[in-house]
């Protein structure tokens, strides 16, 4: 049993009262270990803009605030991280702009900064109010801090630019550069003066607000030093997190409980580092308590590598939590079109995440409205049921082939669509556990349609060969990316597939009209769902 496993043990069983980040509820009674990890962690993450932006006026009371946080309340849903900011803070600040506050004069009219400001005209902070709700209703509540966030640098007079950056164009990671892409004017952490900047934020959020944890979220938006010096200059980013915790520990001393520190970074270890993200030297110096691997918004990544971050920390994996990330966007490829994610793709990402040795699932850009992927009732069927083992063995989930978006120069992405149908491709999937299910299923989308009779396919999966293609129906090829127009399938034995990794061979042999294989899931049918 791990040295976290065991502090969540002593903390439910009322032996420990700290505020650990992993266990925030009162007393439940002791847990055996396989208990802890069935109930799993959910975290959801509250971006700086949604809240403000999708409620009206007469939401902005201290009833409204509160509504917020009671809509995750008895569900599944262990943490709330709550994002105070971007480039401007979305409460009154006293280290940098307020999202309100006027740009050359003029006071922005949009529905979030005029919201915001109206709660901060009535003398309610909404992030002191939502912590204090969280506690109330058995939440861990964190802020997520965005590092770098860079929205709309193309349009310079934009209200969510703050001053700092407006007059700093010295700073950019592209000094004075282009907006294309966005991250050339991404602030550079190699100057004093932006680490400064930063750091006056951390220390006024530790000040003013009684979190459980403090997350640095390096993925708004992943790039932070000079281009092409990323993992040279890493060595700044890891003093500047030094710092970070040093001023977590006395906060956690004046507050009288532990206050955890996590880091969102790229997802894969060795990219991250290549980015100057060195998380696992981090988490091995003892300087963060979570690492929340994560792809930043263009995809989801379904192939997040949880065993290899634990087989890299050595001995920190007994005392740090690798939690990975789902975002709201399926890709299959740069620039293809994307699909939101789904119930089902939730699942299955979990599915594999929890495989992997990861003790839950955060989520990022599934917030309750807009940002939200599935549909209202899915959200709250999401919320209520949760994404534990024991659940999603036992219902339909998928596993999509999609990349990362988040790599340095030279590193693999993990990109291999499209591919031209006649001459087929090989793909791997990791699926979690291997599925109880009656049937699986091999989706494959294609950019054309071709209802030739003379069209034939052969599928295998692990080398077994599967069925007959069967045409899709054009309802469900919507719910598949890449520009898919056409859909087959193939059914095979639950027993072609295998816990982890599965091997995917696919090829047209014969048919009248050019396509490229645009998409390709396995889809996993438990037995407590068998509907499509």
């Amino acid at each position: 049993m791990s040295l976290r496993l065991r502090l969540w043990l002593l903390i439910c069983s009322g032996v420990i009262v700290p505020r650990y980040g992993l266990a925030q509820e009162p007393s439940r009674g002791a847990e055996d270990e396989d208990a802890v990890r069935a109930r799993g962690v959910l975290v959801l993450n509250e971006d700086n803009s949604h809240f403000f932006g999708t409620r009206r006026a007469d939401d902005m009371t201290l009833k409204g605030l509160q509504a917020f946080v009671d809509q995750y309340a008895d569900s599944a849903v262990t943490h709330l991280f709550l994002c105070p900011n971007a480039m401007r803070a979305s409460f009154r600040s006293r280290t940098r702009d307020a999202i309100w506050d006027p740009v050359s004069g003029v006071e922005p009219t949009d529905t979030w900064p005029q919201n915001a400001k109206r709660l901060s005209e009535a003398g309610l902070d909404p992030y002191a109010v939502w912590i204090s709700r969280c506690r109330q209703r058995r939440i861990s509540p964190w802020l997520s801090m965005r590092m770098n966030d860079v929205h709309s640098v193309d349009e310079p007079d934009n209200f969510m630019h703050s001053s700092f950056w407006r007059t700093s164009g010295q700073y950019w990671r592209v000094p004075h550069g282009s907006p294309s892409p966005w991250v050339n004017r991404a602030l550079n952490y190699a100057h004093a003066e932006v680490r400064e900047h930063q750091l006056a934020l951390v220390r006024e959020l530790l000040d003013r607000y009684d979190m459980d944890g403090l997350e640095l979220d390096w993925m708004r938006f992943g790039y932070h030093l000079t281009p092409g010096r990323e993992r040279e200059e890493g060595l700044i980013l890891t003093e500047f997190v030094r710092e970070v915790r040093s001023l977590t520990r006395d906060a956690s001393r004046s507050r009288g409980h532990q206050i955890l520190l996590s880091v969102r970074v790229p997802t894969h270890p060795d990219a991250a580092a290549g980015l100057g993200l060195d998380a696992v030297g981090w988490a091995r110096d003892g300087l963060v308590d979570w690492i929340v691997p994560s792809p930043f918004w263009t995809s989801s990544d379904f192939d997040i590598p949880v065993e290899l971050w634990l087989d890299r920390l050595g001995d920190a994996r007994q005392r740090v939590t690798v939690l990975p990330a789902l975002e709201y966007n399926a890709r299959p490829w740069p620039g293809a079109a994307a699909v939101a994610n789904d119930l089902a793709s939730a699942r299955g990402f979990a599915a594999s995440a929890l495989e992997r040795g990861a003790p839950g699932v955060y989520l990022f850009n599934w917030m309750d409205s807009e940002t939200r992927p599935v549909a209202a009732d899915e959200y709250r069927t999401l919320l209520q049921e949760g994404l534990s083992a024991d659940l999603v063995a036992c219902r339909a989930r998928r596993h999509p082939v999609c990349y990362r978006d988040t790599v340095p120069a030279g590193f693999p992405d993990d990109i291999c669509l499209p591919v031209d149908a006649a001459a087929g491709g090989e793909f791997r999937l990791h699926i979690g556990p291997q599925p109880a299910a009656a049937r699986v299923w091999l989706i494959v989308g294609l950019s054309a349609p071709d209802e030739s009779a003379e069209t034939r396919w052969e599928a295998s999966l692990n080398g077994h060969a599967l069925g007959e293609a069967e045409v899709v129906d054009s309802e469900d090829v919507q719910r598949l990316g890449g520009g898919a127009v056409h859909a087959v399938r193939f059914a095979g034995p639950a027993q072609s597939c295998q816990s982890g990794y599965n091997q995917i061979r696919i090829r047209r042999t014969a048919g009248t009209h050019p396509q490229q294989i645009v998409w390709v899931e396995v889809n996993v049918h438990g037995p407590l769902d068998v509907s499509r």
